[in-house]
């Protein structure tokens, strides 16, 4: 897998002091998922607090699954291409349903499950005639080349650019989480992309705070190791990213 360029180890002590970069200012996005609505509102929050403080650098990293559930997944991506928010330096993370949409293209019989969790939204969204998880393979080729056929090439190219993950300062930016016992050298992108209670009920301490979407939560979570930050937007109409300025943490919510 593409290395992470970081060193991710354990720490005998809680990081007290989890700080982002001087002179920046950092959001995080989590699981948009089809919801263009509220993309589009969250984007306006975002450029509204970057120029109330036009000292600082404005940075964001969207943390996967832009698409799936929700009916607009086209125009989120369209509106993530048009280069908002405005004057951000911005990092695209892929995210399991990313993933299973590539799988699906390149393989629609081994990758059918992708129709059972949102891509019958997406094909929607592309306008797409839907097919079932249960259709036969010539179904599902036939879905998969009109998918191919009317996903335009700067689709392609976005969903071929997202990466697994970044690290800023003291923080490890990631869709799903970690594998626990394993260094960041040593992650799958499996993990990256699925892991879900080994990495959640884990308790020991790393040398980052891991800020990460995939797990649904009711309310936007941190403690001294993770930073979770999908509220299940697609369902609950709640976009929510977290907000990172020197030692400090805050949550936006739409």
């Amino acid at each position: 897998m593409q290395r992470l360029g970081t060193k991710f180890a354990r720490s005998g002590q809680k990081l007290e002091q989890a700080t982002f970069p001087e002179g920046a200012l950092g959001f995080a996005v989590g699981d948009i998922h089809g919801r263009a609505d509220l993309l589009e509102k969250m984007l306006d929050r975002l450029e509204a607090q970057a120029a109330a403080s036009p000292h600082l650098k404005p940075i964001v990293i969207f943390l996967g699954d832009y698409v799936d559930r929700g009916m607009h997944s086209a125009r989120v991506i369209d509106m993530l291409l048009s280069g908002r928010p405005h004057g951000f330096e911005r990092h695209f993370l892929r995210g399991n349903h990313e993933q299973a949409m590539q799988a699906f293209l390149r393989d629609p019989e081994q990758g059918r499950a992708w129709l059972a969790y949102g891509g019958v939204e997406t094909l929607l969204s592309y306008r797409v005639k839907p097919v079932s998880v249960e259709a036969g393979v010539p179904a599902l080729e036939t879905a998969a080349k009109a998918l191919e056929a009317v996903l335009p090439q700067t689709h392609k190219d976005f969903l071929d650019a997202l990466v697994p993950a970044v690290t800023i300062g003291d923080y490890f930016f990631v869709h799903a989480g970690v594998d626990p016992d394993r260094g960041i050298d040593e992650q799958t992108e499996h993990d990256l992309y699925w892991i879900r209670q080994r990495f959640l009920t884990d308790t020991r301490r790393w040398d980052k705070i891991v800020v990460h979407g995939h797990s649904p939560v009711k309310e936007a979570f941190r403690d001294h190791r993770r930073i979770a930050i999908d509220t299940g937007a697609y369902a609950t109409g709640r976009l929510t990213a977290a907000r990172l300025e020197a030692n400090q943490v805050a949550f936006i919510t739409d």
